[in-house]
Parts: structure tokens; sequence; C-alpha cells
């Protein structure tokens, strides 16, 4: 069984060993190299019966695979964007075929591309109808912060998620408030010049981080001491804009004094087994408000949770990729699926820029049939995923000349292959156009993909590595999860 990352469903563990006794192995990268090679040889030595892992877990040497089961199987987690770059929901097909025996994707926001097939009956849909215990789904109350504005609340929490939060504290309930951005601001500016501070080694801002008063480079880990005087024009007009969970966690205990917090995001779960830690006092202490990041919209189930606040839900609307729709309502309707999983009735307030947006529209009803049309006709007219595949060629170097030089060359001789029915761009600079210092390019290519698509980008390859270019990289990506 696969699931989108281990060390965010402990509950999962828990319920399979209650069910299923001690014939449990778990696979995730958070083991030691000597507790991984132990679950492996459990495994091979066909001790454990049932393994439970995330992506790489698809490797396992199992003896007699009977089923394959992948929760959550819209996550994006699933494929990696490292080398070797692969897909586990294609491997799964491929175990799958190999040994004849079932695949379950599981989901309640299936992945458009996965309900197409569905919708074909390349693949065999199964609907559950009712939620788990029977429990109702949550009141969901869409605010528009433009409203806000107007009547000059500036603060991140409108007014009526305010009186929300407040009526579940005095309940003794629990509250989740998701914001999909770490750090306290998103970047800092000087007011008199217009001075930004960004990383040294890539062409984006850093980001401030109150607690350790640092700002950092949330790509390649650099980090600085904050700038409280403009290093150009010497001014001390610094102003710092957007918010992240940091900043929200300091504005909450202003707010609600009396109320206790826990953060989880990529600053708070650096050690191991810290997402089961705060999961577990965020559960069992009764802690008020969980605040996090998309951590807290997968899987958990928090009984005494009646209330879920997202911040700002136009964060994964605005970004420069075709899923964004996708993206937005499939986070929206998970997080709301925090909120009443009992017998407690849950609320869901959704605060946005965009409120007639059909993502959140429909995300406000949970109704995924109608996204689903909306979203299918969108990507039919525009040629996106499912009606094409995508590939990516990255190139990066050193220098920006010779990153543009590649890529132009790269470019020429994908078109001297002649590909049939395919799209292929023009060399452009990639959106983070530096990481690491390497400058970046990259080439779009719409096709359908298949062996003879293969083929003669392995040709084309081949003539990229006779070139010996000591300082260039160059990676393929077939449907990426970030177009970044």
């Amino acid at each position: 069984m696969l699931v989108p990352e281990i060390s965010l469903t402990p509950q999962m563990i828990d319920r399979f060993l209650a069910r299923f006794g001690d014939c449990l192995s778990v696979l995730h990268s958070k083991l030691s190299v000597g507790e991984r090679y132990d679950q492996w040889q459990r495994i091979k030595e066909n001790k454990a019966k049932i393994i439970i892992g995330a992506r790489s877990a698809i490797f396992a040497p199992v003896q007699n695979l009977g089923m394959i089961l992948i929760d959550e199987e819209h996550d994006s987690s699933y494929k990696s964007d490292m080398s070797p770059r692969y897909n586990a929901k294609d491997i799964a097909r491929f175990l799958a075929k190999q040994n004849k025996i079932p695949l379950v994707l599981g989901s309640a926001t299936p992945e458009i591309t996965t309900f197409y097939r569905a919708q074909k009956n390349d693949i065999k849909l199964l609907k559950l109808t009712h939620r788990a215990n029977s429990s109702s789904l949550p009141n969901v109350e869409v605010v528009d912060l433009r409203d806000e504005l107007a009547i000059g609340n500036k603060s991140m929490i409108s007014t009526s998620l305010h009186n929300k939060i407040e009526t579940n504290l005095n309940q003794k309930r629990q509250i989740i408030l998701f914001l999909n951005r770490r750090g306290y601001s998103t970047f800092i500016m000087c007011r008199e010049c217009g001075f930004t501070a960004k990383c040294k080694s890539c062409n984006i801002t850093l980001t401030y981080h109150q607690a350790e008063n640092k700002l950092k480079c949330h790509y390649c880990g650099y980090e600085t001491n904050n700038i409280t005087t403009c290093p150009v024009c010497n001014s001390k007009n610094i102003r710092y804009f957007g918010s992240g969970t940091q900043k929200l966690e300091e504005e909450i205990h202003k707010i609600f004094p009396m109320a206790t917090t826990i953060r989880m995001d990529i600053d708070t779960v650096t050690k191991k087994n810290s997402h089961e830690t705060i999961l577990t006092d965020f559960k069992e202490n009764n802690i008020d408000i969980l605040i996090g990041t998309q951590m807290v919209v997968k899987g958990h189930h928090f009984p005494n949770v009646t209330l879920v606040g997202v911040i700002a839900a136009d964060s994964s609307l605005n970004i420069e990729d075709y899923r964004a729709s996708e993206r937005t309502f499939q986070i929206l309707t998970q997080v709301a699926g925090r909120a009443g999983r009992e017998k407690l009735p849950g609320e869901v307030v959704i605060q946005t820029y965009n409120p007639t947006h059909f993502s959140i529209e429909y995300s406000k009803k949970q109704d995924y049939d109608s996204f689903y049309k909306t979203e299918i006709t969108l990507r039919k007219r525009l040629k996106y995923p499912p009606f094409c595949d995508i590939i990516i060629f990255g190139i990066s170097s050193k220098t920006e000349k010779e990153a543009k030089q590649i890529a132009n060359k790269i470019v020429l001789l994908l078109y001297k292959q002649n590909i049939e029915n395919s799209f292929i761009s023009k060399p452009i600079p990639a959106p983070i156009s530096k990481i690491k210092n390497r400058y970046r390019w990259r080439i779009i290519m719409k096709c359908n993909f298949n062996n003879n698509i293969i083929n003669k980008i392995n040709q084309v390859l081949e003539q990229y590595y006779k070139m010996n270019l000591k300082n260039s990289r160059i990676i393929v990506d077939v449907n990426p999860n970030n177009m970044m």
C-alpha cells in the first residue's frame, strides 16, 4: 500500500497493525540505513504480508504480490522530481499487469487524467457515496477578501473566520488553519528605492523567517541575516510583504492570546518522528489550533476538529501551471474534509480574492463531477493532458550564454526528427531562471508519448552527449509535477 508521505500517516500504520497484527513492514525515507535494511530483508524473506510505504516502496522485493493500493492517488508526491525520474503509479500499473493483480487507486479528488480513463472505461470506477462514520459534509463558506478590505479589515483573519474561531474556542473544539506558505513574509522590500532581498544563487526573493530572524531561500537553502537598513540607499524604511505560517501564528496569538497553537511546516518537522509528535500533541493534548501548510491536508482524522480555515485560497490558483485549478480544487476539498469527521458538525471558511472561480465554487459544494466536466472541457480545448503529453527539456549551465546556446541546438535537433503530431516550443528561460548558480532554459514539447517518441528523444540525447559539455546538464521530464 502506497501513501503520499508515510511520516504524515502514523494513524494509517496504527489501523493496519490493529487489524492485521505484526505482519507489516514500513518503508520510507526517514528510516535509518539499518532500519531500511531490516525492513527490506523482512519483505524479501516473505515475513511481511503487507508493505506500507511512500513512492519508493513500489520497488520492494515482494515475493507473491496480490494487490497494489495507492491512497490519495492524485497526490503529486508519487512522481519523483529527482533522478531517477519515475512515477510510482506507472510502475504500479506495470507490476499489476505483469502479475495479473488488481490495482486500486483511491482518492476523494482523483487526478483528472485518472478520472478521464475511468470515464472511458479503461479502468473501473467505484464510488463511495457516504462519508466515514456516516458523518455529514461540513458547511463551507467562501469569504471575499475584497469585501474585508472595503470595511477596513487588513488582518489575515476575516470577520467571519474570527467569529467562528471564537465560538469554537469557547466550545472547547479544535481548529485547523491552512496556509500553503511557510516563513513569516514572502519577501522584504525597501520602500524608498524598491530594493528586494534576493538569493545570491537563485533568481528568487528571500523569505523572512522571524523565529531565527533570517532571510532564507526555499530553493537552495541559502540563508543570511535579516536586513534592517537598505544596502542600496541606506534607508530604514524596510517593509515586509506577503504572509507565511509564522506570521499567521503570531497574529493568532495576538487576537486569541489564551488559545494554544502548534505549527506544522517544513521548518518544524526537520527532526525524526517530528510529524508524528506534532500530530499526537495536537490530538492527545487537545491543543486548540493547528496551523500548517499542505502537510495538514493529507488524510488526518481528528474527531474534535470542527472548524477549518483556508487563509489564502488564491496561493495555489495563481501559479504558472495548467493544473492550477485542479490543485486548488483538490487542496480545498481535502482540507475541508478535515472538519466534522465524527458526530460534531463541521464548518469551513475559505478566504479568497477570486470567489467566483469555478474551482472555488465547486470545492464549496464538494462537487467533483461538475469540476471535472468544466476542467476536462478546458483541457480538451487547450490540448493539455489527458489529450496529450507534455515533455519538458530542461537545460542548465553555469553561464546563461551556454544554457541558451545548448537549448537552441537541442530544439534544432528535435525539429530534425520530424516528430508527427507534435508541438515544439522555442527555447525560453525557465520561470525561475537561476537556481543554485545554474542558469535554466527549457523547451516544451506536446505530443502523444509512445515508443517512437522515446527513440527519437534518445537520438537527440545521444547527439547532446557527444558534445561533451562539462558545465551543462539536461533533463527530460514527461508530464512534470512542476512547470517552474
